[in-house]
C-alpha cells in the first residue's frame, strides 16, 4: 500500500473509532434504558424511536463497509405493516413488532461488540501509523526531556533512557509503519467483516424472508392471473364474440334474402366479410397480448425490437443475451419492458427512449431510460407496481430513478439461467 493509501486508511480508522465510541455506546445505553422503561409506559413511545436510530446507525455502517471495504451487508429487517392504527394501540403494536424482529436484538449485540472489538480493529491502523511516527520523534531527541522528568517512559516494550534506546524505538516505529502500510487495509476490512457477522441476516432469517416473499408473490401471481383471465374474457365478450354473433345473424338474414333480394344479400355478405376480418384482427391482437408470436418464435431481443417499432418516439435498443431464457421469464421481461415503454409514452413527454437488455452474473437485467420530465414513482399508480409484482413471482426486482426534470430510469433484474432451445434462435 502506498503512503497516501495508508493515510486514507488511518483517517477512515479514526472516523470509525469516533463512530463506535460516540454512536455505538450512546445508542447501546439508550436502547437498554428505553427497553427497561417499557413497563412504565414511557418505553412504548421511546423504544421505536431509539430502534429507528440504531437501524440508521447500522445502515450507515453498511454503507461505509461497501464504500470503504467492498464488504456488502444486506438489511435483514422485517417490514413494518403500513397503515397501523393511530393513537396508543398503533404505538404499542409498532413497538412490539420491532421488538419481535430478531434483527433488532442482533443490532444490540452488534452495538456491544462494535464499541469493544470493533473499536479496537478501527483504531489499530491509525494507532500503528501514529505510534510509528512517534518512534522517529523520540529518536530525534524528544526522548531526553521526557527522560529528564524522571517518569521512566516506555515505548511499547522498550524503556527509553538513552539515545541508543531511542534509536531502537525508531526501529520499532519502522515496523509499526510497515504493518500499517501492508496490513492496515486488511485490518480495517476485518472491522467490516466483524460488522457483517452481526448485521447481515442469518440463514434462518434469509429463509424466513424468502418464504414470506414467495408467499406474497404467489398471491400476487394468482391475482394477476385471475385479472388476466377476466381481461381476456371481457375482450372476447365485447369484441370478437359480439362480431361473430352479429355475423351469424347477418348470415341468417342473407339466407332468407338470397332468392328474394340478391342485391341486398350481396351487401350483407360484404358487411359479414368485413366483420369477420375485424373479428380476426381482434383475435390476433388478443393473442398478441397473451403471448406475442414473435416472442415465442424469435426470442426476447427481436420481440422488444418489434415492440419499439410501434412507438411514436425514437427508441434505441441494445440487447445482449446468450441464446434464450426460459419462456415464463421471457414473457415477464417482455411485458415489463412493454409497460415501462407505455409509461414513457403516456407520462414522460420524452423525445428519446433507450432500452438495454443484457444477461450477466446469472440474471437478466433490463433498463428503460427516457429523457422526459421525470417524477415517476412506484407509488404513483403508474402501472410499475404491477410490473414489480409480476417480476416478484420470479424473485425479480424493480427500481425507479426519476428525479424531477428527468431523466427517468426503470431498472429490472430477474434471476435466471440461459436455456437455448432447439429450432429457435
Amino acid at each position: 500500500m502506498k503512503a497516501g493509501g495508508a493515510l486514507v486508511t488511518a483517517v477512515r480508522g479514526l472516523v470509525l473509532t469516533i463512530m463506535t465510541l460516540a454512536g455505538s455506546i450512546t445508542l447501546f445505553v439508550l436502547s437498554l434504558v428505553s427497553i427497561a422503561l417499557i413497563p412504565t409506559g414511557v418505553g412504548l413511545f421511546t423504544t421505536p424511536l431509539v430502534i429507528d436510530l440504531v437501524r440508521a446507525h447500522a445502515d450507515n455502517r453498511r454503507r461505509l463497509a461497501h464504500e470503504w471495504g467492498q464488504v456488502s451487508i444486506a438489511r435483514p429487517y422485517r417490514p413494518v405493516p403500513e397503515g397501523l392504527r393511530g393513537g396508543l394501540p398503533g404505538v404499542v403494536k409498532r413497538c412490539f413488532l420491532l421488538l419481535r424482529d430478531p434483527a433488532t436484538w442482533r443490532d444490540l449485540m452488534w452495538l456491544s461488540v462494535d464499541m469493544t472489538a470493533g473499536c479496537l480493529l478501527a483504531i489499530l491502523p491509525p494507532a500503528l501509523l501514529l505510534d510509528g511516527v512517534f518512534g522517529y520523534v523520540l529518536a530525534a531527541g524528544v526522548w531526553r526531556p521526557i527522560y529528564d522528568t524522571g517518569s521512566g517512559y516506555w515505548y511499547s516494550f522498550i524503556q527509553i533512557e538513552s539515545q541508543t534506546s531511542a534509536f531502537l524505538a525508531a526501529g520499532l516505529g519502522t515496523v509499526y509503519i510497515a504493518i500499517a502500510l501492508t496490513a492496515g487495509r486488511a485490518i480495517q476490512r476485518g472491522h467490516f467483516f466483524l460488522t457483517r457477522a452481526f448485521l447481515a441476516p442469518t440463514p434462518q432469517m434469509s429463509l424466513a424472508a424468502r418464504v414470506e416473499r414467495l408467499t406474497a408473490t404467489r398471491h400476487d401471481a394468482l391475482d394477476t392471473s385471475a385479472a388476466e383471465l377476466r381481461r381476456i374474457e371481457r375482450d372476447l365478450h365485447d369484441g370478437a364474440q359480439a362480431r361473430l354473433v352479429a355475423m351469424g345473424m347477418s348470415l341468417g338474414t342473407i339466407e332468407a334474402l338470397i332468392e328474394k333480394d340478391p342485391a341486398k344479400a350481396k351487401e350483407l355478405l360484404a358487411a359479414a366479410r368485413t366483420s369477420s376480418a375485424e373479428a380476426l384482427a381482434e383475435l390476433r391482437d388478443l393473442v398478441r397480448g397473451i403471448h406475442p408470436p414473435v416472442l415465442a418464435e424469435r426470442g426476447l431481443g427481436d420481440a422488444v425490437r418489434a415492440l419499439t417499432l410501434r412507438m411514436e418516439m425514437p427508441v434505441m435498443v441494445d440487447v445482449e443475451i446468450p441464446g434464450r431464457v426460459e419462456e415464463p421469464v421471457e414473457a415477464a421481461a417482455y411485458f415489463a419492458i412493454s409497460e415501462a415503454l407505455t409509461n414513457a409514452a403516456k407520462h414522460s413527454g420524452a423525445d428519446q427512449v433507450w432500452v438495454d437488455v443484457h444477461y450477466a452474473e446469472g440474471a437478466l437485467r433490463m433498463a428503460v431510460t427516457d429523457d422526459g420530465r421525470g417524477g415517476a414513482a412506484l407509488s404513483a399508480g403508474s402501472g410499475l407496481r404491477g410490473v414489480e409484482r409480476r417480476l416478484g413471482a420470479f424473485d425479480g426486482v424493480l427500481a425507479v430513478s426519476s428525479p424531477p426534470g428527468g431523466p427517468t430510469m426503470v431498472t429490472m433484474e430477474v434471476p435466471c439461467e440461459p436455456a437455448i432451445r432447439e429450432g429457435r434462435r
